[in-house]
């Protein structure tokens, strides 16, 4: 039988891991958070309940103060988006932050090296590899700089160490890559208990798509791609919801495609109205370049929302391809709308299934899961320990 989150924590507890320190690029209250910052908000303040003294170590973002407590763990916020690394890798060798018994490293892009630096118990949480998304993020030179530490340097430091990764896809992908098997355990991520399904469906065909406005979601491929099935669903409508640096752009697209009456960009709105627009959408759609999961199809699946996206690593692990939704190639992702939109009953089938494999899916799991990698990482060093 699985043990109990309250009964692993008392066991590391036990063997003198009470103090654990998260290592986040950013954290949840960070205007540009998402899935990696609702996923460490959501095992931080399940940890942090369980018995734990969690402290989130992240960057300074203006507007917020420098340190804060949010759902029972302490927040850290200190250094610009890149001397955060160098600056809380000396903070924790020389105590500044406090002691620490264990460390979780999420690794999001740029690798903290915490292998080298840090010698009592730590996992490593990875969401995805970025690959193509260092041409979407960086210019050019440091692009490819990017990739190579990623793919190529960080790698070797890691092989060794304990790896979580919320997608199946992606522990191959991380395998691919030179990391070992054995070390590299995928667990889902949650859906939150909040998103149900509920009210009516919009009387028109309605695409919502949401996230923080950036190259790599590829919201303008979206925007074609919905173009395109208006040939043949000529009533549909789309929402993109969220902020970011290419509002621009897209305000720029609705105007060249004179498509005001059909597409719209609320912008940001309440957590309340996004599980609206999950519950009034025909289906939630995403064109993105890379994710570690796709956080959206599945907080829309517990909508009872079926999705059409691209056929990526990540989404292949929140969308089960022709039963929870459609994943398609970009270039096929217009024809992949058209058809799920034109089928009543096709759709009506993928909403249910959407459902019932979200309510699968707990944060409680989640937080468990990752719990389960620590008390294995701590219970192997104290086992060498008493054979030494």
């Amino acid at each position: 039988m699985r043990r109990s989150l309250d009964e692993l924590v008392a066991e590391i507890v036990a063997a003198g891991v009470r103090r654990v320190h998260v290592l986040a690029w950013r954290d949840l209250d960070d205007p540009d958070a998402g899935g990696s910052e609702v996923h460490a908000d959501e095992f931080m303040r399940r940890w942090a309940a369980a018995g734990l003294d969690i402290v989130h170590r992240t960057s300074a973002a203006v507007g917020l103060p420098s340190e804060d407590d949010r759902n029972g763990y302490r927040v850290i916020r200190r250094g610009s988006r890149y001397s955060v690394f160098p600056r809380t890798a000396v903070a924790e060798l020389t105590g500044r932050m406090g002691p620490s018994d264990g460390l979780i490293e999420v690794w999001n892009g740029v690798p903290w090296f915490s292998p080298v630096w840090y010698r009592r118990p730590h996992v490593t949480v990875l969401h995805h590899v970025h690959g193509p998304m260092w041409d979407q993020i960086m210019p050019r030179p440091f692009a490819g700089a990017g990739r190579l530490l990623e793919a190529r340097i960080a790698p070797p430091f890691y092989r060794r160490s304990e790896t979580v990764t919320p997608s199946a896809a992606t522990r191959q992908e991380l395998i691919e890559l030179g990391f070992r098997p054995e070390r590299v355990t995928a667990v889902d991520n949650g859906v939150d208990e909040f998103f149900t399904p509920g009210g009516e469906r919009s009387p028109v065909p309605l695409i919502v798509a949401a996230g923080r406005l950036a190259p790599v979601k590829r919201f303008e491929l979206l925007l074609d791609a919905a173009l395109e099935a208006r040939a043949t669903v000529p009533d549909l409508r789309v929402r993109i919801i969220g902020e970011g640096p290419l509002r621009t752009e897209l305000a720029v697209w609705v105007e060249r495609h004179r498509a005001r009456e059909w597409v719209e960009l609320p912008g940001h709105i309440s957590r309340l109205e996004l599980r609206d627009e999950y519950r009034r959408a025909w289906v939630v759609a995403s064109g993105s370049l890379a994710e570690g999961w796709g956080l959206t199809m599945t907080e829309a699946a517990a909508c009872a929302t079926p999705a059409v996206a691209t056929d990526i690593r990540g989404h292949r692990c929140s969308v089960v391809d022709g039963v929870t939704g459609v994943l398609a190639p970009p270039s096929s992702l217009g024809a992949a709308l058209a058809m799920v939109l034109g089928d009543d009953t096709m759709r009506a089938r993928m909403a249910s299934a959407a459902l019932a494999r979200a309510r699968t899916l707990t944060w409680d799991d989640s937080a468990l899961g990752l719990m389960e990698v620590l008390h294995r990482v701590v219970t192997a060093r104290s086992g060498r320990r008493a054979a030494g």
